[in-house]
This record gives C-alpha cells, sequence and structure tokens, in this order.
C-alpha cells in the first residue's frame, strides 16, 4: 500500500489549520484525523467499493475526532471539519457540473449521483459516530445521576 497519500493528506489539512487559526496542539491533532480518515479509506481498497470505503474512513475520523474534542476540552466541529478535508468529492462536483454544462447528460446524471453517493456516505458515518456518542454519554449521564441520588439517600 501506497502511503504517500496518508502523507499529502496530513500537509493540506495542516495548512488548513493554519489558515482557519487553529492553533498549537489542536492543528496536529486535527490534521492527523484527516490523516487517518484517509489512511482507512486505503486500507479499505481491496473491497473495490469507494462508499464502502469513503463510509468507514468517515467512522475512523468521526471517533477520532469526538475523542480529540473530549480529550482537548474544545468543540467537535472543529477536529470533524478538519479532518473531513480529504474525503470531500471535489472532483466529482466539478466533474458534474463540467458535463452538466457541457449537455452531457449521461454522464451528468452518473458522475452526479455517485459524487450525491459520496456526500452521503461520509454523512451517515458523521451520523452515525456522533448519534452513538450522544446516546453514551446521556446513558451515562443518567447512569452516574442515578448513582448519587442512591449514595444521598442513605
Amino acid at each position: 500500500m501506497d502511503y504517500l497519500p496518508c502523507f499529502y493528506s496530513f500537509i493540506m489539512c495542516f495548512a488548513y489549520c493554519y489558515r482557519v487559526h487553529l492553533k498549537g496542539k489542536n492543528m496536529l491533532f486535527a490534521a492527523l484525523g484527516g490523516t487517518l480518515g484517509w489512511f482507512v479509506f486505503l486500507l479499505f481498497q481491496p473491497l473495490h467499493n469507494d462508499l464502502l470505503q469513503y463510509f468507514f474512513g468517515t467512522v475512523a475520523f468521526s471517533a477520532y475526532a469526538e475523542l480529540m474534542a473530549r480529550i482537548n476540552k474544545c468543540p467537535v466541529t472543529g477536529f470533524l471539519i478538519i479532518s473531513m478535508l480529504p474525503m470531500v468529492p471535489g472532483s466529482g462536483i466539478y466533474q458534474t457540473m463540467e458535463y452538466a454544462i457541457s449537455g452531457n447528460t449521461d454522464l451528468f446524471l452518473e458522475t452526479g449521483m455517485h459524487t450525491l453517493g459520496i456526500a452521503g456516505s461520509l454523512a451517515i458515518g458523521v451520523l452515525l459516530v456522533s448519534s452513538t456518542m450522544r446516546l453514551f454519554v446521556n446513558i451515562r449521564t443518567q447512569h452516574l445521576s442515578k448513582k448519587q441520588m442512591g449514595t444521598g439517600e442513605e
């Protein structure tokens, strides 16, 4: 497996951190999230299904972003957006618009649906991790509050 694209995604995410004024160690952690997502994307390449690759890569960097946000006590959105950058289907969006403008309806629909599928994989991956994390935190909070109420009565 060629690891050079992982390095490129790290450099790109790190540069974007600088652009959006993310400071200190959070720059490194956010850029590592993009690298992790792209590494998992490449890891699932033998599946020969890029929508699944995008999904698993998104689950990986979303879980990483949730973890880093809790460790560093800052919003998950910063880590999530920067980690997602290597996965954004920019070329698919460009090609879809190019086919639309040139009047090539068949390629426009094919490329557009595939790009929409990639965007859906990204959205479902983030939604799955975010919902699972929120559910876990709510259950944990309820459990702790019940435990505190139980010890106060004794």
